[in-house]
């Protein structure tokens, strides 16, 4: 919460006549009048008559510092706060001008200027609370004022590397696009030759057709002989093939092998059971 110090009776130091004083400080006292009934237009040209008779007078100008302050007119309100600073004379005087003066910068958004006012007003009066307060805010707003500014330059820039890294896309594009073409032009230069490669292609067409007849040919040949030996081999209605004679001829000689075993058997038998009588 900024705070502002109000008064109306601060000590004017001048080598003026007692007269103009009196007369200006009369101009004030109609200011405060016009004040309290809302009439900010009439206290303001009683301050400028104040001002006028008086320029020394420091109540006249510090006070209507504080009605435009209180107006939100921060600009003029700096003015004549500054006017009343460079004649104060006090330290109560120069504390309570610099602390309103940095009221009206805080009212500007005006934070560097304001921490400024708020140290003078301390140095004169280091024990204000109020003015130490402000202070603190002050740097507080100052230093976020400070971020965002940083914040808002790192986005200028990352939008500026992107548009950088865009242009570069576009011109490696524009570089891909020229290499596409001179491939088309290098292929459009060995077309030429193509009519040779067409060429070379139907001989080899013919000789692959060619070896393929030769091949069906060949084998033609082998199913035929193949059909011949068979044919050879089919025994002539009546007659046993020569295979049919071959398994005859090894049925007779196992029938016989069979005989003899079994004569063989016999005559072992025989011995056999004469050796027993023996015994």
């Amino acid at each position: 919460m900024i705070t502002l110090c109000l008064s109306v009776s601060l000590t004017a130091q001048t080598d003026n006549p007692e007269k103009l004083k009196k007369e200006s400080n009369r101009y004030i006292n109609e200011a405060k009048d016009a004040l309290s009934d809302n009439d900010y237009a009439s206290a303001e040209a009683a301050y400028r008559k104040a001002i006028a008779k008086d320029p020394s007078n420091t109540d006249a100008r510090y006070n209507m510092g504080n009605l435009y302050y209180g107006k939100e007119n921060s600009v003029s309100a700096e003015q004549r706060l500054k006017q009343a600073a460079e004649i104060a004379g006090s330290k109560d005087e120069k504390h309570r001008i610099f602390h309103n003066l940095g009221n009206s910068f805080m009212q500007q958004k005006d934070y560097a200027s304001a921490v400024e006012a708020y140290k003078n007003a301390l140095r004169a009066n280091p024990s204000d609370d109020e003015t130490r307060y402000n202070l603190a805010l002050a740097k507080q707003k100052q230093e976020n004022e400070q971020q965002n500014q940083q914040d808002d330059q790192n986005d200028d820039g990352g939008q500026d590397n992107e548009e950088n890294q865009d242009q570069q896309n576009q011109q490696d594009q524009q570089e891909q696009n020229k290499d596409g073409e001179g491939g088309d032009q290098q292929n459009q230069d060995q077309k030429p030759d193509e009519g040779e490669n067409e060429q070379d292609k139907k001989d080899g067409d013919q000789n692959e057709d060619k070896q393929e007849d030769e091949g069906k040919g060949d084998q033609e040949k082998q199913e035929q002989g193949d059909e011949q030996k068979q044919q050879q081999q089919r025994p002539v209605a009546g007659q046993l093939s020569p295979q049919q004679i071959q398994n005859l001829l090894e049925a007779m000689n196992n029938e016989e092998k069979k005989v003899q075993d079994k004569m063989n058997e016999k005559k072992a038998k025989a011995v056999q059971v004469k050796t027993e009588k023996d015994w």
